[in-house]
């Protein structure tokens, strides 16, 4: 409400500041809107405890001011799951079926490895918990909960010593009712209850088990880091980004937040989509390189979803933007390994203690080799607000080049080459391995290190285009702030040849579901987009093909299981597995200001010595904002920025576009 002022008349409401958050495991990288202009900031992570980085950065780059809205990519989840520092959880589910996630699926990543290795069970075998209860794939429940099993279900729930309980009864997305009646008992026990069917109301119980169970790993920390960044916040209203690319509110990210696993890099992509929507591009590939990991997804009209993915081994399905990561960063570490040969990656140095030249660390990093090859100038690094120590980076690159037997330079080139071709075997995966030829597409290059690999990694692809957003290193974050609200919902229906208005009957309880809660978050009910998918196969088939939910549904089936296996059926029988909705809301556009026009050539600020190709040369270094719209330069060329250092290969022309991205073209 706008308060009155001393002549009684109500005074103009203050502009709503918002900002988009995004927590890396080197930086943490902070996006405001204020009176509609963007400030941007970024201050080291702290790993111990997210949220010091958070509000030290808010406070850094807001000063008085306070957000009213904060949407945040956090990392607490994945590294709960990774570093194995989530819960202690007791699963209680069928008797008979208590080894369920450990036996899994007879799925190999690796047909021929002769030990195979499988991640450890989330839940150990002391608190697994059997009852005696069976509900049919029907839905009828032919063995009942009595209430005595129900009291000795939490009385060994209670001496387990457990911190999170998952629920997870066969066929509980046909007929919920023993699941619930689980939750009631337990909810006394006062600690956090994952419940298999709200969290994935479909069949395959291995898939719903797993998601639910790593759902319970995460939760306490999620919830405890929440409540924490909530309360310092004060009062600004909180959301998070999910894995399939929109926001949740804060309630349902700590109910859920194995929804959250993939929080940053789809925060990146649909940044990047942004940019691509400004540029007039619907095609292309997303490099995001950061201090620990590099990100890559294809863009093709539309970001690509999947909704079963495997984050550290362990199956979760919820949808999830398709993005492939290799631990390649700025502090991916480079050592010999027992052969002698030059490992980079995937350890990595982190925030703490950070590169060599960081002047914490002693280990060797891809940044520390950009440091030494000339490619990272010290002076410009942070737009100068952090100190990096070349002696350092010298030292570490001296001791790996005596143990190759080669020169301080070559060693650093042979860094650059190692974790180029990391990264390049990772965008292969999300383009040659499903079908595409990455020559078709631009790379959209962002993240803290990836300006600074992206020509040479395009020139081994093939790749003759690239696109560096202004301020690469702050994109996740940018992401973030303009992220639509967003919920996702399944529905196994197990239909065979059904009508389309049957199917849109099914779904009507989903859509005033999705428009209650999207509203409940504040969205405008008559700004609600709504996607109806469908699971669909031939019946008897094991797996299926997602396509959207229309009049022509069928045929649309049969057309693309020619194009995709070959091969249809048109007399067969179709069975509509899974019913899937997504429901979305947009809030305010990220405003993208025009620069000012580009008088005569640039001027350089300085020039060095810089690795390019083999031998090192004299380069010029430019400040990005001091390049105007139509700006043109021939590499090689080093251009730098508070967020990101951009190296341009000596193959590539750059202009600079009307709202200060860059252009790299292939001459």
């Amino acid at each position: 409400m706008p308060r009155p002022n001393s002549t009684g008349r109500a005074t103009r409401r203050r502009s709503l500041i918002t900002v988009g958050i995004d927590t890396g495991g080197t930086f943490t990288d902070l996006i405001a809107i204020l009176n509609g202009r963007l400030r941007v900031h970024k201050v080291p992570s702290t790993p111990e405890d997210p949220a010091v980085a958070v509000i030290s950065g808010l406070n850094a780059m807001l000063a008085q001011a306070r957000p009213e809205l904060v949407t945040y990519s956090s990392t607490v989840a994945t590294n709960a799951l990774l570093e194995k520092k989530g819960a202690r959880v007791a699963i209680i589910t069928n008797a008979g079926f208590e080894d369920l996630i450990e036996i899994g699926r007879q799925n190999r990543d690796d047909l021929y490895a002769l030990a195979p290795s499988r991640p450890e069970p989330l839940v150990s075998p002391a608190l697994r918990i059997g009852i005696a209860e069976r509900t049919l794939f029907d839905g009828k429940i032919l063995r009942p909960l009595t209430r005595a099993e129900l009291d000795r279900v939490r009385k060994a729930a209670k001496r387990s010593g457990a911190e999170a309980f998952a629920i997870c009864l066969l066929h509980s997305y046909a007929n919920p009712k023993s699941e619930d009646a689980l939750a009631r008992s337990l909810a006394p026990l006062d600690r956090p209850l994952s419940v298999s069917h709200r969290i994935l109301a479909e069949y395959r119980e291995f898939e719903r088990f797993s998601t639910t169970v790593v759902n319970a790993y995460v939760a306490p920390r999620m919830a405890s880091h929440l409540a924490s960044l909530e309360r310092r916040l004060g009062g600004a209203k909180l959301r998070i980004m999910q894995s399939s690319g929109t926001a949740i509110g804060v309630r349902l990210a700590r109910t859920e937040p194995v929804r959250t696993i993939l929080s940053g890099p789809a925060a990146g992509v649909i940044g990047a989509a942004a940019i691509a929507r400004e540029i007039g591009t619907d095609r292309f590939i997303t490099f995001d390189m950061g201090g620990t990991s590099t990100d890559v997804s294809l863009f093709d009209q539309r970001a690509q979803l999947r909704t079963l993915s495997y984050p550290d081994g362990y199956a979760v399905r919820t949808p999830v933007i398709d993005i492939h990561t290799v631990g390649a960063g700025g502090g991916s570490i480079a050592r010999l390994d027992a052969g002698g040969s030059l490992r980079v990656g995937p350890q990595s140095a982190g925030a703490n203690p950070g590169p060599a030249c960081y002047g914490r660390g002693t280990a060797l990093t891809v940044t520390d080799a950009d440091l030494s090859a000339g490619r990272l100038i010290a002076d410009k690094f942070l737009g100068g607000a952090m100190r990096l120590y070349p002696e350092r980076a010298a030292q570490a690159l001296g001791r790996l080049a005596r143990a190759m037997k080669t020169a301080p330079l070559e060693a650093a080139r042979g860094i650059i080459r190692v974790v180029n071709a990391n990264m390049e075997r990772a965008i292969r995966v999300i383009t040659v391995e499903r079908g595409y030829d990455p020559r078709d597409f631009s790379l959209l290059a962002f993240g803290g290190a990836g300006p600074m690999h992206a020509a040479e990694l395009a020139l081994d692809l093939g790749i003759r285009r690239i696109v560096m957003p202004r301020n690469p290193g702050l994109l996740c974050a940018w992401g973030a702030v303009g992220a639509p609200l967003g919920r996702e919902y399944s529905l196994t229906v197990r239909a065979v040849n059904p009508s389309f208005r049957e199917l849109v009957a099914r779904t009507s309880s989903m859509r005033r579901r999705a428009k209650a809660e999207l509203v409940a978050e504040g969205a405008a009910a008559k700004e609600i987009g709504i996607e109806t998918r469908l699971d669909m196969r031939y019946l008897g088939q094991s797996y299926e093909l997602d396509l959207e939910l229309a009049p022509n549904f069928i045929a649309a089936f049969h057309a693309a299981h020619r194009r995709t296996f070959g091969h249809s059926a048109p007399g067969a029988s179709v069975e509509v597995v899974n019913i899937r909705l997504r429901a979305h809301a947009p809030v305010s556009r990220v405003p993208t200001a025009q620069i000012a026009p580009q008088h005569g050539a640039p001027s350089p600020i300085t020039r060095r010595r810089t690795l390019v190709g083999k031998h090192a040369r004299e380069v010029p270094v430019y400040s990005r904002e001091s390049l105007g719209a139509g700006a043109a330069i021939r590499g090689p060329a080093i251009i730098v920025e508070l967020s990101a250092t951009a190296y341009i290969a000596p193959e590539f022309t750059m202009r600079t576009d009307g709202h200060g991205n860059l252009h790299l073209e292939l001459r």
